[in-house]
């Protein structure tokens, strides 16, 4: 089937032709991958006989999707001109997702709140990743709703929750950027995201 009408699925559809050539102009191959609730995205620079490799979460929504992937085509492109040589989120990496990004800006594809926190992301040298929280609450607001999914930082302290592999977990202190949270059946300290999605348990 036609990549371009694969990706238009995960896509906006007017992004989906520029990344499709992307994806034949790298040489790379291009995963849609199952949630991983560590990550997004993924890059891998070649190695062993593989060439480059990105996978993007088949669950996010389109404009997470395309943010997600032009993160990590930023990645590759970054790898190509310096390899090892540059900081994963270091300049050289910020200004090449800034051009890669352009594209999508000057075809209108991202809502105005979305293009501003993007905007805003690029020009914040303190946001070195996707974990910027602003970016990730605007992409945030295009999910389809989901039933009795919450994010940790709504989550009272010492309330029980549950992941996706049924795992229990009670809220804890913040610290610094993350919530400290117990695992009930081992007892093992977890760091956990503000924006975690989790299933809240009543108790």
């Amino acid at each position: 089937m036609d990549k371009v009408k694969i990706l238009a699925n995960y896509l906006p559809p007017d992004a989906a032709p520029l990344i499709g050539r992307w994806i034949d102009y790298f040489k790379c191959e291009f995963k849609i991958s199952r949630n991983r609730n560590s990550k997004f995205g993924d890059y891998r620079p070649p190695h062993s006989g593989k060439g480059h490799r990105i996978s993007v979460n088949y669950d996010l929504n389109q404009y997470a999707f395309l943010v997600t992937a032009v993160h990590e085509f930023a990645h590759l492109h970054t790898w190509n001109e310096h390899k090892h040589k540059a900081k994963p989120h270091g300049a050289e990496w910020k200004n090449n997702f800034k051009k890669m990004m352009q594209p999508f800006f000057e075809k209108e594809i991202f809502p105005p709140d979305v293009k501003h926190a993007i905007i805003s992301y690029l020009d914040n040298p303190a946001a070195s990743s996707c974990s910027d929280l602003t970016l990730y609450r605007s992409l945030r607001k295009y999910d389809t709703p989901k039933e009795l999914v919450t994010t940790i930082e709504k989550l009272p302290v010492k309330a029980l929750f549950k992941l996706k592999d049924g795992r229990v977990f009670s809220k804890h202190e913040k610290l610094r950027k993350r919530y400290k949270c117990i695992e009930v059946g081992s007892k093992r300290i977890y760091l956990f995201s503000p924006v975690a999605e989790v299933e809240p348990i009543e108790h």
